[in-house]
């Protein structure tokens, strides 16, 4: 007996959420592991927090909806959440921080909404956006890169985490926060940037969050995704030249005010954000177009709120802005339907006939 016929798409894949999570995570593994490497202990203690609540929280969301849990769970886009969330937090953050960021990004910012796919922005921005705001002292306390050299054991890692303080032989600023004060102390870049080598940030031999400083490794990361085709260049490629276009305009024209194009793609969360982040399939448009507009706006708004906003990185303010634009792209940079006009309207026949030849 033949099969009925259904109505289109006919779209097959052997890809499923839980896949293309793997291959996400796995994309993060060197990037990581690097961070690990550099922070110790410390950090690989903060990472395991974070991802554990986030799945926790999302195991209680479920339980209490009536839900399965397993099934859910196994997705990995809990677990996924709070790597990412991990990965922007300051690598000797408290425990209490990983905690609260991760219910924050699970439950307000993804549950909420109904779960994976109905989420309007995403929830490892939204984790933290909030903590940068409610808690800007633990939020920009940075490891100096000398602590390779200092070395920490578990017990000192479990310590760390449950002061939440780091000494002050240790604690340095990242390059993104060196800037801004600087200038507000009236000096100008050139004093400023006299320490910036690029590749230190491109090995990661600098200070900053957890997952974001080696910029060679999640540029590598993010390719890979690309050749597995779980990403497109659209966005990165967008996101990217929304940032360093306006930054290298504004450094040719005034360079004792304004940062270099290398120093906004190596410093903060641009390769992140840009490879990881802003492409998240949920918060993202879903036509070219849109995705082109969704991407730059992102980038020029990171570097605005980079060079004139009252925090020195801009990347998750300018997600979630974007986040909030992503159903307006979608309705009015969706592509044209075949057999009708732009607007929805359905070309006459005679009119048909010429666009098909």
């Amino acid at each position: 007996m033949n099969s009925p016929v259904q109505a289109s798409p006919h779209a097959l894949s052997r890809r499923t959420s839980g896949h293309i999570m793997a291959l996400v995570m796995a994309a993060l593994v060197p990037a990581t592991l690097a961070g690990f490497w550099q922070f110790g202990w410390p950090a690989f203690c903060l990472w395991a927090i974070t991802v554990l609540s986030c799945v926790l929280a999302e195991a209680l969301c479920l339980q209490g909806a009536g839900r399965r849990v397993v099934p859910v769970l196994s997705d990995g886009s809990a677990a996924l959440t709070g790597w990412l969330l991990a990965m922007s937090l300051p690598p000797w953050a408290p425990w209490w921080l990983g905690v609260l960021g991760g219910f924050i990004s699970i439950v307000i910012a993804k549950q909420v909404f109904g779960g994976l796919g109905c989420n309007v922005f995403n929830p490892a921005m939204v984790g933290r956006t909030v903590l940068l705001v409610s808690f800007p002292v633990h939020m920009t306390q940075w490891v100096s890169p000398q602590v390779l050299a200092q070395g920490t054991d578990l017990a000192q890692a479990i310590a760390i985490g449950l002061n939440g303080g780091i000494p002050d032989a240790l604690t340095s600023a990242s390059l993104l926060g060196h800037a801004k004060t600087e200038l507000g102390r009236g000096l100008t870049l050139v004093d400023a940037l006299q320490g910036f080598q690029p590749e230190q940030s491109m090995l990661g031999l600098r200070a900053g969050s957890l997952g974001e400083t080696s910029a060679l490794l999640i540029g590598a990361g993010g390719l890979f995704l690309v050749f597995k085709r779980v990403i497109g260049l659209r966005i990165p490629i967008g996101f990217l030249a929304g940032l360093c276009i306006p930054a290298a305009i504004a450094h040719a024209a005034a360079p004792q005010a304004f940062l270099p194009a290398t120093a906004h793609l190596l410093s903060g969360g641009a390769l992140l954000c840009a490879f990881f982040i802003a492409t998240d399939y949920v918060t993202s448009p879903s036509a070219p177009f849109g995705q082109w507009i969704f991407a730059l706006g992102a980038g020029l708004l990171t570097w605005l709120i980079r060079t004139w906003g009252g925090y020195p990185e801009g990347v998750g303010f300018a997600i979630l802005l974007m986040n909030a634009a992503t159903p307006l792209l979608d309705l009015w940079a969706r592509p044209r339907i075949f057999g009708r006009r732009i607007g929805g309207k359905p070309l006459d026949a005679r009119r048909a006939q010429e666009v098909t030849r």
